[in-house]
């Protein structure tokens, strides 16, 4: 039984769902891969964690999902790392984490995402996420 005390959150399908915070701490101590599974669009546009592993698992435009998917994410996570997926708002990346785990990875995701969710006028940014907890980001 998980502990409330516990970094990770059990999860269906996947290892489970850390925090931000944890899944920073986790990538810097050089046990996980951060994998950024939102759309080349986003990343371009909205900002990136450097160092993470860019691996869309749908593209713009269309969403399609990304048909490479499973050969990038082989070749992003070395064995023995955990992967941490992150998308916009922590929703993508539960498939992301899904699929992960059927092709053997130990996979997790990361909740809030890199924005998190949208606030009462409908912007993101302010309720949770990636930047708003202050971790390192970029933006082109």
């Amino acid at each position: 039984m998980t502990k409330s005390s516990d970094p990770i959150q059990p999860a269906e399908g996947y290892a489970g769902d850390v925090t931000p915070q944890t899944a920073f701490d986790w990538w810097q101590a050089g046990q996980a891969v951060i994998v950024d599974v939102r759309t080349d669009a986003e990343r371009d546009w909205v900002g990136f964690i450097p160092g993470a592993a860019p691996v869309a698992w749908k593209q713009w435009p269309g969403m399609a999902v990304n048909a490479d998917f499973d050969a990038q994410l082989r070749a992003a996570v070395p064995a023995g790392r955990k992967a941490l997926m992150l998308c916009r708002s922590g929703v993508r990346s539960i498939a992301a984490a899904r699929r992960a785990t059927e092709l053997g990875l130990e996979a997790y995701n990361i909740l809030e995402g890199f924005e998190g969710d949208p606030d009462a006028q409908g912007h993101r940014g302010t309720r949770g996420g990636w930047r708003l907890r202050g971790l390192p980001w970029r933006q082109n």
